[in-house]
């Protein structure tokens, strides 16, 4: 084991011009690349992952606010995985250690199990699938109930998405500012300015910066905000980020997210990461959803559920 990487074993797949690297420690997506092109911002292997980069984020999304909740009659409280908002951030499997299940040239299926513990005193399976195909790479993420008691669930990916015509590496890549984004989003949630913690959902025509139902430049705005409304095409909701030669990549999803959170990879403090990507997370639920209910999946004993999302070249 003295040889292992910081961010655990190393999955490759490759086909139809697609290559991706599936990191073992949290189910991370490490690097995404068609025809040598990245389309997600990519770490080493031997890298602590920054930021929860391309992580499955399992059993929430986003944030968990005060880490409080009450569910079935009970109250919990989580560990504050964001100590300087004070809230639980994206689950609880970010830096857990996923077993494989399946590694085939254009697949690989790796499992975790989340174990009762404070805050979370529930037992659930989460089996993470990467599937190469023409129209691109396809993630799906499922929660399997293995306890006695219904468990309060919600999942979602966390990628920087990336728009350029060059080849791997930051040379040529551009910033978040350059490239135009369609996000076809009827309304947002608005949040507090200290702590990100949800206001209201209202409409994006209340706030035209983070409006991008028509393509446009992403300029100096910032954004790290959950959107809903979605429009979709035969059920499914796609979001395009490009560069000024049109090149760039596309995250798709059916139903089973009625949400996405965006962020534009604000850190001023690092020139290397700060508005290096675009993150592009669907959801199946928003921000504190254990404490709002609000599209919150409960998972019977013994009973699954599965969501997806694709990405694919432009």
């Amino acid at each position: 084991m003295s040889g292992l990487p910081r961010s655990g074993r190393q999955l490759t797949i490759a086909a139809h011009g697609y290559r991706a690297v599936v990191a073992s420690v949290g189910a991370s997506l490490r690097v995404l690349e068609f025809e040598g092109r990245d389309l997600v911002v990519p770490f080493d292997a031997d890298e602590v992952r920054p930021g929860y980069r391309g992580v499955t984020l399992a059993p929430w999304p986003n944030r968990i606010v005060d880490g409080a909740y009450s569910f079935a009659g009970a109250d919990h409280q989580l560990p504050l995985t964001e100590p300087s908002r004070g809230h639980a951030l994206h689950g609880l499997l970010a830096w857990a250690e996923f077993a494989d299940r399946v590694v085939a040239d254009d697949r690989v299926v790796l499992a975790a199990v989340i174990e009762p513990q404070s805050g979370y005193p529930f037992r659930v399976e989460v089996e993470v699938e990467y599937r190469l195909a023409e129209n691109g790479l396809t993630q799906t993420v499922t929660a399997r109930n293995l306890g006695t008691d219904a468990a309060p669930w919600g999942t979602g990916p966390h990628p920087y998405l990336v728009a350029h015509s060059a080849g791997s590496g930051t040379e040529g890549r551009g910033r978040v500012d350059d490239w135009t984004l369609t996000l076809p989003a009827s309304d947002v949630l608005t949040v507090t300015d200290d702590r990100l913690s949800p206001i209201a959902v209202e409409p994006v025509s209340q706030h035209p910066e983070w409006d991008f139902r028509e393509p446009r430049v992403i300029g100096d705005v910032f954004i790290d905000h959950a959107f809903t409304a979605l429009d979709r095409t035969d059920g499914i909701a796609e979001v395009r980020l490009v560069d000024a030669e049109g090149t760039g990549v596309a995250l798709s999803w059916d139903e089973g997210c009625p949400w996405v959170q965006i962020h534009t990879a604000d850190v001023p403090t690092d020139a290397a990461v700060h508005r290096s990507g675009l993150a592009v997370e669907p959801m199946t639920c928003p921000p504190d959803a254990f404490n709002t209910g609000i599209d919150l999946v409960v998972v019977e004993p013994g009973a699954a559920h599965a969501a997806s999302w694709r990405f694919s070249a432009i």
